[in-house]
């Protein structure tokens, strides 16, 4: 039975990843499966650190879309895939991967899922994870600073130069593809539980 896929996009320090947490712990004991477009940044080791520096990485040319589409095809079929693994404070591949067994729910998220046509037409529930420009900005000087060991001055100005327009050049409009927009994320329990449901009877239907 193919799997029901869901993707999640939003902007960075939206909310995405809980909310997809969120959703995997509802559905209990249903076999799932999670996938982080982040995972498939283009392979950068052959470029310094200066020109890693220039690299936007927000926009859809830095990532593997032919590998990234190629997995979730083969998850969709049934097959397993191995999940590259990205180390954020080098902008390098790292040279172990993760292998994702294929599930009864598959769960796919990314700023820039929504961009990519082929993407779109694999998901079967699309959910765009909305949340302020300041509440964003601060969870993503959070999450680099801790998780991501970069200074403050650096956070901010990729922040400028590169989130903030290519947000508004892709990731802001792709919202309309979007089933259900999420306000407050994972605080929006009504609709956790909506997108819960949905995913049940999606399942149900499919085993019928």
């Amino acid at each position: 039975m193919r799997p029901v896929i869901v993707g999640i996009a939003g902007g960075s320090g939206s909310g995405k990843s809980t909310v997809a947490r969120r959703v995997t712990e509802m559905l209990g004991d249903v076999s799932t499966a999670f996938i982080e477009m982040d995972a498939y940044y283009r392979n950068m080791s052959r470029l310094s650190a200066e020109q890693l520096r220039q690299v936007n990485w927000d926009h859809p040319d830095a990532f593997d879309l032919e590998l990234f589409v190629s997995h979730l095809e083969a998850l969709a079929a049934g097959s397993p895939v191995d999940v590259p693994a990205y180390d954020f404070a080098t902008h390098r591949r790292c040279p172990h991967t993760q292998r994702v067994q294929a599930s009864d729910v598959l769960v796919v998220e990314g700023i820039l899922l929504f961009v990519d046509r082929r993407v779109r037409e694999l998901c079967d529930l699309k959910l765009f994870v909305d949340a302020d420009p300041d509440v964003r900005l601060v969870r993503r000087i959070r999450r680099d600073i801790h998780a991501r060991a970069r200074p403050l001055e650096e956070i901010l100005e990729q922040y400028l130069s590169t989130v903030r327009p290519m947000h508004l050049k892709f990731v802001e409009p792709s919202k309309r593809h979007a089933d259900l927009v999420l306000l407050h994320g994972a605080h929006n329990e009504a609709a956790i539980q909506m997108i819960v449901a949905e995913i049940h009877r999606r399942l149900a239907t499919r085993a019928s």
